[in-house]
């Protein structure tokens, strides 16, 4: 599972609604929408945006899993939270992992972002921002919708041989994931990523704002995913009831590649039977 790049410019949506909706977004995203039209009009239309918001939320984010992973070993506090805190991960492993996410960057994001930047007009904005409970209403439709997309795109993967061999077994290099395997792919499977995660939106009718947002929310939990850590402020120890997988789970994917295929929820893995509670730190495999 990775985090997807945006290929295409999106529509926004008007975002319109009720007295009491538009009492809501005057207190709340209306002030703000207003500050971002008003002094970054021409940045926010640009096809290149949502290409640059991606690509830089993703690169800060590695690179903060980065240095964690390369200070962990000296900080016993930092590595007790690691999934796998006796298995250090060293230039050896990031210098191959960085290599593929930049060489994708190279021949597949960046000429695709050229491309847009051509061809496509610039973004329109409107001129109100979403209402709050459709800014967050839209990020979980989002979620709800990439994640199901994910699960049968990655179930279908693993399950015929030629499409693992020829896509999929790439990402699986690495039985102890971290930050920068995030997008450790093939150029398939990080394009089929970057469609839904752009495309969904516009089949939801978000608003460019919650677009944005669920961009930089899919990267970050994508990424979090794979980051090696269980942080007590990671999403899934703030979801209850076990509804979100998070790093553990997945983690356990890498081990044992026939169970959570899942990127984000549980619930779709526990239905069809694939779902694996992950080991406890001391049982795992090093």
């Amino acid at each position: 599972m990775s985090a997807g790049g945006s290929k295409v410019t999106l529509s926004c949506a008007s975002g319109e609604g009720n007295v009491t909706e538009g009492h809501t977004r005057a207190l709340f995203l209306q002030p703000a929408w207003d500050y971002l039209r008003q002094n970054h009009h021409d940045l926010l239309r640009s096809p290149l945006f949502p290409v640059g918001l991606s690509v830089s939320t993703y690169f800060l984010l590695v690179a903060l899993y980065t240095a964690l992973d390369l200070l962990a070993p000296t900080r016993p506090r930092l590595n007790r939270y690691r999934l796998h805190p006796d298995h250090a991960v060293g230039w050896p492993d990031i210098r191959p992992a960085l290599g593929v996410t930049v060489y994708n960057h190279l021949l597949y994001i960046f000429p695709a972002a050229a491309a847009q930047w051509l061809w496509r007009p610039p973004t329109p904005l409107p001129r109100e921002a979403p209402t709050l409970w459709s800014f967050f209403l839209g990020v979980l439709g989002c979620t709800v919708v990439f994640d199901f997309q994910y699960y049968l795109w990655h179930l279908l993967h693993h399950r015929v041989p030629w499409l693992y061999r020829t896509f999929h077994a790439v990402h699986h290099q690495y039985q102890r994931p971290f930050g920068l395997v995030t997008q450790y792919l093939s150029g398939w499977e990080l394009f089929s990523v970057g469609f839904w995660a752009t495309v969904d939106p516009v089949l939801l009718r978000c608003h460019c704002l919650t677009a944005w947002a669920f961009m930089v929310f899919n990267i970050y939990v994508s990424t979090e995913d794979h980051c090696g850590y269980d942080f007590p402020w990671a999403v899934h120890n703030l979801v209850p009831f076990g509804l979100w997988g998070g790093a553990p789970k997945h983690d356990a994917h890498h081990q044992r590649p026939g169970t959570n295929f899942a990127p984000f929820f549980s619930h779709w893995d526990r239905l069809g039977g694939t779902h694996a509670v992950p080991a406890p730190p001391g049982r795992r495999k090093d």
